[in-house]
């Protein structure tokens, strides 16, 4: 079958956890068809994709580069225009049904007509917002709304819905497709809403982080005012809504996740939580090894940045400290990228060489310092698999968290985990890790201290969590739960499209009279199977109920 790959930049031109499952999902599914459908966000992203030979083609939507078509509204659609605005509008300040029917207007008359992004940033579409912002029933959040605010939304809202004038949808494109899979939520979907609009093919929606979230929390990082805030979070809440209920499955990372999606009107009859796939072979020599790690050091891997609270770690560390003298603490992640990551990671020094003064903490070298901070690649740790397999306990210390990748590693390296309760920490260690409140250095403290005195706890631990790691993380699970669902989709939604010859011609009779026979026919869980199909008797056609399904058939 042939799959339309929707992305939002990361594959195939850049690396990340999200590009990197992209082009598992491709490699892993080789029996299938790829068309990749890129959203391009930054210039730094294009370069030159090395794929497999299942990649039939890759469209990039280049987002960062203008995308005025010098097309210009004449009346008629001037009026569809605003009719279609004011709908999407008016549901966007103060909710309501009408997001739907302005989305896919406006979809429909940037397929006519095109100009989308000289309407959607003309004054007409600013008086069409600010009128929203003033009508009964907005969002109360909304009435100290300022001209800067309307020119800023404007701007945004051209970005996100450039993909309605895509020329994604045509024969040779999505169109084409048996299937559209999008690799994840918000903008990046909606060509994948649209194709299901016009175009019929079924929609698949994965989400190992949710947009939704993400918009929310980076409104509020960026300082925006808020009723900017509003107006963006009425938008991507809107859209949220909208794709989930038109795609056929939805497919959470986590159970973190799902409740996100349940909360913003996915029906659960619809989702399949499909838990992210890892290589378990780069950490197969660590975790089958019988060196349980150094019994006295504690291990952290992951980015340099707030939300992963070294701060709260580091005092926590002050505390075991005391406690057990020989213990030792090793940081251990890429180099920081970024003013504020940097800034952080400074700050970070600096506590340490605080906190112990009289023993040099901070420095790069490992020695006799109690903490140090070390980047994967040196030296002392040239692989990801060398940093888990330095100490005895790996500790997670995060106040935000999505899918914990770096827990799930020392779970492949069957160490024993402490964590925070945070995001999808506990569905992940599912009892094979202690876990412990965030913010709470006094208790992250006390997990350390059980786990660091008790090395036969330790063991039993590590053990039980590489044996959870290898049955739910790997790439295989990741690959076995697609290969079905993609399967499951088709069976339930098949794409009919009129055959044609060499020369375009209609092809009479070109599908077979059961085709259209109405049940399900592949036994899988959740199928429906027609009622004539259970009868008694040999349930042949001119039997039990049968005829009338024969007669259905025949027309």
């Amino acid at each position: 079958m042939r799959i339309g790959l929707l992305t939002d930049g990361a594959y195939p031109y850049a690396a990340g956890e999200s590009g990197l499952w992209c082009d598992r999902l491709v490699r892993g599914l080789a029996q299938h068809e790829f068309d990749v459908y890129a959203l391009s966000r930054s210039a730094p992203q294009e370069g030159p994709p090395a794929l497999p030979p299942q990649v039939r083609q890759v469209r990039t939507a280049r987002l960062w580069a203008p995308a005025d078509d010098g097309v210009r509204h004449g009346r008629r659609e001037r009026r569809r225009f605003a009719g279609h605005f004011g709908d999407l509008a008016a549901a966007v300040c103060a909710g309501g049904d009408g997001f739907a029917d302005g989305l896919y207007g406006l979809a429909d008359l940037a397929r006519d007509h095109g100009g989308l992004h000289a309407a959607l940033r003309s004054e007409a579409a600013l008086c069409t917002l600010e009128s929203a912002c003033r009508a009964p029933g907005a969002h109360r959040a909304l009435r100290g709304v300022t001209v800067a605010d309307l020119l800023s939304v404007a701007d945004r809202l051209e970005h996100a819905l450039r993909p309605l004038s895509l020329d994604w949808y045509e024969d040779d494109a999505l169109a084409s497709a048996d299937l559209c899979h999008a690799a994840s939520g918000g903008p990046a979907a909606l060509p994948g809403l649209v194709a299901k609009r016009f175009c019929g093919v079924p929609l698949l929606v994965t989400e190992y982080g949710v947009h939704l979230r993400a918009q929310y929390l980076a409104g509020r990082e960026a300082g925006l005012s808020g009723p900017l805030r509003a107006m963006l979070a009425g938008f991507h809440g809107q859209l949220a809504a909208e794709l989930y209920r038109q795609a056929a499955v939805i497919t959470p990372g986590n159970g973190h996740t799902r409740r996100w999606q349940e909360k913003s009107g996915a029906d659960r009859a619809r989702l399949r939580t499909v838990h992210p796939g890892m290589e378990a072979d780069r950490f197969a020599a660590v975790g089958e090894s019988d060196d349980a790690g150094d019994g006295h050091t504690l291990v952290w891997v992951g980015r340099i940045e707030p939300a992963k609270d070294l701060i709260a770690l580091l005092h926590a560390f002050a505390e075991v400290r005391k406690e057990e003298p020989a213990a030792r603490l090793r940081l251990f992640g890429a180099p920081a990228q970024g003013e504020e990551a940097a800034t952080y990671l400074a700050h970070c020094r600096a506590l340490a060489a605080q906190l112990f003064p009289d023993e040099a903490a901070g420095a790069h070298a490992v020695g006799d310092n109690p903490v140090s901070f070390e980047e994967i690649g040196g030296p002392e740790t040239p692989e990801l698999a060398d940093a888990y397999a330095a100490g005895a306990v790996v500790v997670l210390s995060s106040v935000v968290e999505g899918f914990p990748v770096s827990l799930a590693e020392a779970m492949f390296c069957g160490r024993a985990t402490v964590s925070t309760d945070v995001g999808a920490v506990v569905e992940v260690i599912g009892g094979t890790g202690l876990v412990v409140p965030p913010r709470n250095p006094r208790a992250l403290a006390d997990a350390c201290l059980a786990l660091l005195r008790d090395p036969e706890r330790r063991a039993r631990l590590g053990a039980a969590a590489r044996a959870r790691a290898l049955e739910l993380f790997t790439v295989e699970q990741n690959l076995t739960a697609f290969r079905g669902i993609y399967l499951e989709l088709i069976s339930h939604s098949p794409v009919q499209r009129e055959a044609v010859d060499a020369d375009g011609e209609p092809l009479p009779f070109s599908h077979p009279a059961e085709a259209h026979v109405p049940g399900g026919w592949t036994g899988g869980a959740g199928t429906h199977t027609p009622s004539w199909a259970t009868a008694p008797g040999p349930g042949l056609v001119g039997e039990g109920s049968a005829p009338e399904a024969g007669k259905e058939a025949g027309r």
